[in-house]
């Protein structure tokens, strides 16, 4: 057994390793290619928040029919969110991918080809089944094929490519903006079939999920994937013989193609999950739903949907004005992801989710003092237009370093092996009821309570997820399954699983 930890401690960073590995060129273009099903998710929030415009116009809806058409989304996605992990266990999880693209691209036809609000409702539920599905299978498919010097980085990719599919969202506002109404929104929604198409093309290159093919007893196949997306064969190796030791195979079958107990598909996993949890289970569980329940609440989905809104009310009355500055907003976040994957490894989860909160804390406070400022003044002041811009472009800045992909990072790491796919999908879950209560909730809020207000209730919440965080999330970074047991199940005691981790490698040593 202390030859096995030893080893594990090598292959997740810890001091027996004695030079950083090479980052894993394979291991990454799976990465890339199974994360570019979030631009589904992204294109629709970026092209929603300047389409809804002239919908609204054009089939003379209200603003409560604005919150429905906009938010609806979020909460069909919870359709395809429950599916698809029985989905990706039934097809794997690569056809689960191409299975995402392809009910998204009859739902954004769905939408183009709209003629009244129902048609264009209709088109919102297909849409949104097939984002349910994107958004909870590629966190899953990078964690089964990441290695652990990579995996913070490779883990957070779906997050990048939903920030670019919300900047193609923006740009396609800006694109179509000049056209008639009755024609414009209706190819800012149809263009969307595009990136579904190629997604589909593309996901039918890259290997299927190690994970996946050890539960249907292909280990061969199984460990060419892991020769190939691990950092060494010895690392590979440990690998297959955890997915073995969690699927129920024992670790003496070598051979290509072995029969799988019935009991290693996952009919125990909803009882150890909720019903019979161990504290570690526990505290995971809590850790990861209220990572994702803060993550929405704390206002992102509202500056992101309703920033020509916000836009207008700061004092820019222009649309293409207005489309362009949503455009930035788009910019900032893309930018601001790259950077987190660049400290999400060498950094840590920790100290980039305080910063990043304490910003998006400070930058909400700035914005709601700007917005009442404008409320109270009667002529339009430059000074409050940019500074209100300044603060939506800082706050998704500091969402998007911190906050944004480590939610995904985070939750896709810290459960078991056995309880990943059925976790993730939980934290999916709250994570697009929140969304959709925000985004459904935001133009009645803020006209109940003025928009100044809503960013200081945001503001208020994000103060509380601050105190959450700093109190029950440990430290993951390079840390080991047998680690995460020790870390997790003390709850706001975790620091003291670091002195027995601590004792443990000094034994070792």
């Amino acid at each position: 057994m202390t030859d096995r930890r030893a080893q594990d401690n090598a292959v997740s960073g810890q001091p027996l390793l004695k030079k950083k590995p090479k980052r894993n060129l394979y291991a990454i273009g799976c990465a890339i290619l199974a994360s570019m099903t979030s631009i589904l998710l992204g294109y629709d929030i970026g092209v929603m928040s300047g389409a809804s415009i002239y919908i609204q116009k054009d089939l003379k809806i209200s603003d409560v029919e604005v919150e429905i058409l906009i938010g609806i989304l979020n909460l069909y996605s919870l359709i395809g969110s429950a599916a698809a992990g029985r989905t990706s266990d039934w097809i794997g999880r690569r056809y689960t991918i191409v299975f995402a693209g392809a009910i998204f691209f009859t739902g954004a036809l769905l939408m183009g080809l709209a003629t009244n609000y129902a048609f264009l409702m209709v088109g919102r539920f297909v849409a949104g089944i097939g984002v349910g599905y994107a958004l909870m299978i590629a966190p899953v498919y990078n964690a089964e094929v990441s290695p652990a010097s990579s995996r913070g980085a490779l883990t957070s990719f779906p997050e990048v490519f939903v920030n670019i599919g919300i900047l193609l969202g923006y740009v396609a506002n800006y694109a179509f903006s000049g056209l008639p109404i009755d024609l414009g929104w209706r190819l800012m929604l149809g263009v969307g079939v595009f990136p579904s198409v190629i997604l589909a093309v593309g996901v039918l290159s890259m290997p299927e999920s190690p994970r996946w093919l050890v539960m249907q007893g292909r280990l061969g196949e199984a460990k060419q994937v892991l020769d190939k997306t691990s950092d060494s064969l010895e690392e590979a190796q440990l690998r297959l013989a955890d997915i073995k030791e969690a699927a129920g195979i024992p670790e003496h079958c070598v051979e290509d193609v072995v029969q799988v107990p019935k009991h290693s598909h996952g009919e125990e996993v909803w009882k150890e999950l909720l019903l019979h949890p161990t504290p570690p289970v526990r505290h995971i569980l809590i850790a990861a739903i209220g990572f994702h329940f803060f993550q929405q609440l704390s206002g992102i989905d509202a500056l992101v949907l309703y920033s020509p809104r916000i836009f207008e009310k700061a004092g820019i009355t222009d649309s293409s004005t207005l489309l362009l500055a949503t455009v930035a907003v788009g910019f900032s976040k893309t930018i601001f992801t790259l950077v987190a994957i660049g400290f999400l490894d060498r950094v840590g989860r920790r100290p980039l989710l305080l910063t990043s909160v304490a910003g998006m804390i400070a930058s909400l406070l700035c914005l709601g003092t700007s917005l009442t400022i404008v409320d109270h003044e009667t002529e339009k002041m430059m000074w409050a237009s940019v500074l209100c811009l300044t603060m939506v472009l800082a706050y998704v800045g500091f969402f998007s370093i911190g906050m944004g992909p480590i939610a995904w990072v985070y939750s896709s790491e810290i459960f078991p092996l056995k309880l990943r796919a059925q976790g993730c999908s939980m934290g999916t879950a709250v994570n697009r009821i929140m969304s959709g209560v925000l985004s459904m909730s935001f133009i009645s809020l803020y006209k109940a309570i003025t928009m100044g207000g809503t960013f200081f209730l945001y503001a208020g919440i994000a103060t509380v997820g601050w105190v959450f965080f700093y109190t029950m999330l440990p430290e993951t970074q390079g840390r080991t399954l047998e680690d995460m047991e020790v870390l997790f199940g003390k709850f706001w005691r975790w620091r003291e699983g670091y002195a027995l981790l601590r004792n443990k490698r000094a034994v070792v040593c």
